[in-house]
């Protein structure tokens, strides 16, 4: 089936399932804004929910849709994209998701779907069909968002040590607690304006090739509230094994440690949304929870633990560009 000859109810499906993946996004991607505010019992596991919810849904008010443009043109072209590569990507995105969200693993929601565009858009054209300076700034966010993350952290551990270094234990806990409150809502705010327009892309790359936006690509204001309903609904439902995963088995956090992470991961998550990359919000917390784990000793860290969760990164470009390039040709079969 040819650009612009995709039947309504078929479009309509497709959007669907781009909905569901970002249902599965937030409820995978859950932990990241709440692992270290449950770790440290600032909140309970389901007050925390609601709280990262919300955050997740506003993010449309702080951030501009750059993102979601580097996702939209700037992964495939937009010429390549169909109904058939759109499918696969998501088909073969959501399959990761589910996989490792069934192993307790958390892997990159994100990187997921880059990775899922790039395997159905090789199946469909090739090495042509892919915009590799958009591929190779994501793959760069791979190696600089937890990198950094970790850096930043580390640092505003030392600072706040330093700082706060006449105050008794229970003061210092006491001032962080309230603190960490922000520094969740920020860091919820940034996941949601990073990790929602991945999904707004598709569907609007989606819209462009069937000729519903016109002559320009754009992002509609009906797609935006779509994606972030999605993303906060998903984040309501929760993912509690990545909760555990994300804020105990690494290291165990106190409320000054979970605040320094939150601070760090949102300050990578703002300048990635800003500059139009699109960065695993899964990467930037990890890195930042290893960060304050390593500033308190490096035996802190669960090294094992952080080992799989790499490993898990390392594969999940390549794993759902297979799964989407194999849904892209079985999808032929019955077109």
């Amino acid at each position: 089936m040819d650009a612009g000859t995709l039947a309504f109810p078929l479009l309509i499906s497709l959007i669907v399932i781009a909905l569901a993946f970002d249902f599965l996004n937030g409820m995978n991607d859950a932990a990241n804004s709440i692992a270290t505010v449950v770790s440290t019992r600032v909140l309970r596991p389901h007050t925390a929910v609601v709280w990262a919810a919300f955050f997740n849904f506003v993010a449309f008010l702080v951030f501009g849709l750059h993102v979601a443009e580097t996702v939209g043109r700037g992964i495939v072209y937009a010429n390549v994209v169909s109904e058939r590569v759109i499918f696969g990507a998501l088909i073969g995105a959501i399959t990761w998701q589910i996989i490792t969200n069934r192993l307790g693993i958390p892997s990159s929601s994100s990187h997921a779907l880059i990775g899922g565009l790039v395997g159905a858009g090789l199946a469909k054209a090739g090495i042509s069909a892919v915009v590799w300076d958009g591929v190779f700034k994501t793959i760069a966010g791979i190696v600089l968002a937890p990198g950094l993350g970790c850096l930043a952290a580390l640092l505003l551990m030392l600072v706040v040590s330093w700082t706060f270094v006449r105050f008794t234990p229970y003061g210092v806990d006491s001032i962080f607690r309230h603190a960490q409150l922000v520094s969740a809502s920020c860091y919820a705010l940034g996941h949601g304006g990073n990790d929602a327009q991945k999904t707004m892309g598709v569907i609007a790359v989606l819209l462009y090739s069937q000729g519903y936006l016109g002559t320009d690509f754009h992002v509609p204001f009906s797609v935006v509230i779509a994606c972030q309903f999605a993303m906060a609904m998903g984040t309501l439902a929760g993912g509690w094994r990545i909760v555990r995963t994300m804020g105990s088995k690494i290291t165990r956090l106190t409320p000054v440690q979970g605040c320094c992470a939150e601070t760090g991961g949102s300050i990578m998550l703002f300048a990635a949304t800003e500059l139009g990359i699109p960065v695993s919000t899964t990467h930037t917390i990890t890195g930042c929870i290893i960060g304050v784990g390593a500033a308190k000793k490096v035996s802190a860290v669960r090294w094992g633990v952080a080992r799989g969760i790499v490993t898990a990164w390392i594969v999940t470009i390549p794993a759902s560009a297979a799964i989407a390039a194999l849904f892209y040709l079985l999808s032929g079969l019955f077109g």
